[in-house]
């Protein structure tokens, strides 16, 4: 939709009248051509598609073409679709294609077959941005200290289990457990002002993926591994 509230064939379809209006220099009316009118009519035809392109970002709108039907009804509508001819040739603009003469055409709008123009506008659809919601409370900026994760990742007899991959989900850090199943994250984000809040770990290894939250202050962390169910 355009600022005002209308579509873009109908935002387009009023462009086009106006300048057809500023250069035939007469009201050009919206609509099908009729056997008993004079003058310029405009009336849109077809709907065609346009090349799309794609990025990486914000989303491309949805081009398209709009072709529209300009003919001239009555001798004194010659001058009239003249000066439009001439206009749009020189500006290069909108594009012209001359091939308004289908006597088909005429047939299946059951009028009198009459000197006119096809005129392809380009159109697109946007999509709407995302509305950011609102800030509801003065932004704080802290510092994060950094500090050492670390501890034993055991089975359900109390055996180490070595090699292990652990990861800190949410962030690049991982390490190994050794032989003994000790394994230690170094410079691990901490918030001082929660200081309880749990940090969530990956086990990977041995077929399986395991998850665990621990609590990052416990000086003696140990994870324990339950065999997988049968």
């Amino acid at each position: 939709m355009t600022g005002d509230g209308r579509g873009p064939v109908e935002a387009a379809t009023a462009a086009l009248a106006a300048w057809l209006a500023g250069v035939a220099g007469e009201d050009v009316p919206i609509g099908p051509p009729t056997d008993g009118g004079t003058g310029l009519t405009l009336w849109p035809l077809a709907l065609r598609p346009a090349r799309q392109t794609r990025g990486t970002g914000t989303r491309e709108p949805y081009r398209f073409t709009i072709r529209y039907l300009v003919s001239a009804a009555g001798p004194t509508a010659l001058a009239g679709l003249d000066r439009v001819l001439t206009a749009a040739a020189e500006a290069g603009e909108p594009e012209l294609v001359l091939e308004a003469g289908d006597p088909a055409l005429w047939v299946t709008l059951g009028v009198t077959p009459r000197p006119a123009l096809l005129v392809d506008v380009p159109a697109q659809v946007t999509a709407a941005s995302p509305v950011a919601p609102p800030v509801l409370h003065p932004l704080r900026l802290h510092r994060l200290a950094l500090r050492d994760l670390a501890g034993r990742v055991v089975g359900p007899q109390q055996q180490p289990l070595a090699a292990l991959r652990v990861e800190l989900v949410g962030t690049p850090y991982a390490t190994h457990t050794d032989a003994g199943g000790r394994f230690r994250i170094a410079g691990v984000p901490h918030d001082p002002e929660h200081p309880g809040r749990p940090v969530r770990l990956r086990l990977v290894g041995r077929g399986r993926t395991l998850t665990a939250e621990v609590d990052p202050a416990d000086a003696d962390l140990v994870i324990v591994c339950e065999p997988p169910a049968r």
